[in-house]
């Protein structure tokens, strides 16, 4: 069997953040912080199902918790006059025992988002779309979107068919294998009539470079900068000594 390795787990450190930002003193206090996350991840979606949300970040401080909630439908998730983020915000306050602050992040380009695009081609199965027709759509949004390659994966009874089988639609380039590629995955499921249709999604949107060849750029330019100033500072204190 084929061993895959995650996009975003390979990344981290290089190019990705982690989704969750904290560091727990104790074994005892990771293990509840870590329940804790997955409890957060799971009452928010599961109270908005249809707001588009493709990750939750998280990040604590001493008696803080601010969660980041990325979606493409910011007005489902705010709710109107901020009626709905503040019953958010109470619920996981009652559920960590925390104050907490809840932010919302729009993404503008949901055919750029992998799990989005995953979600929408798993909604269309579920409505009964034939599973070509959805995954060539949303090959062709992301790529006039501005992608530069994408693959998407599905596996299960497609078409209502006996034996499972897996289709794959790849357009343009996904180098997994470089680091800097700055590649999102998605992964949903289409509950349909035949069973559970798996959705997969690689989107390679171009090039990261690491950050410290960018800190060692700008040391550089800094450091020119500084003995271009050094000489010109020499050289006035000379001109000043000869007159």
């Amino acid at each position: 069997m084929g061993q895959k390795t995650h996009p975003a787990g390979f990344r981290l450190g290089i190019i990705r953040d982690w989704e969750a930002t904290w560091f727990a003193p104790k074994s005892e206090v990771y293990k509840q912080w870590v329940l804790e996350d997955l409890a957060i991840r799971k009452s928010i979606l599961g109270r908005y199902p249809d707001a588009g949300i493709s990750h939750v970040k998280i990040e604590r401080s001493s008696n803080d918790l601010v969660i980041t909630l990325h979606t493409s439908r910011p007005g489902i998730v705010i709710g109107r006059g901020g009626q709905r983020i503040d019953e958010l915000r109470h619920e996981l306050e009652a559920l960590t025992g925390k104050r907490s602050r809840v932010n919302v992040q729009e993404i503008r380009q949901a055919e750029l988002d992998a799990f989005l695009v995953a979600r929408s081609v798993a909604d269309q199965l579920q409505r009964r779309i034939a599973f070509r027709r959805a995954m060539r759509q949303a090959v062709t949004r992301a790529m006039q979107s501005g992608a530069k390659g994408i693959k998407i994966v599905c596996s299960g009874r497609l078409g209502g068919a006996e034996i499972a089988r897996t289709e794959k639609v790849m357009v343009g380039r996904v180098p997994l294998h470089t680091l800097r590629a700055d590649i999102d995955y998605g992964l949903a499921e289409a509950a349909t009539m035949m069973g559970r249709v798996g959705v997969k999604v690689w989107l390679y949107k171009g090039d990261i470079f690491p950050k410290h060849r960018e800190e060692a750029e700008e040391l550089g330019t800094i450091e020119v900068t500084l003995a271009a100033t050094e000489a010109v500072g020499e050289g006035g204190s000379d001109n000043a000594a000869t007159a």
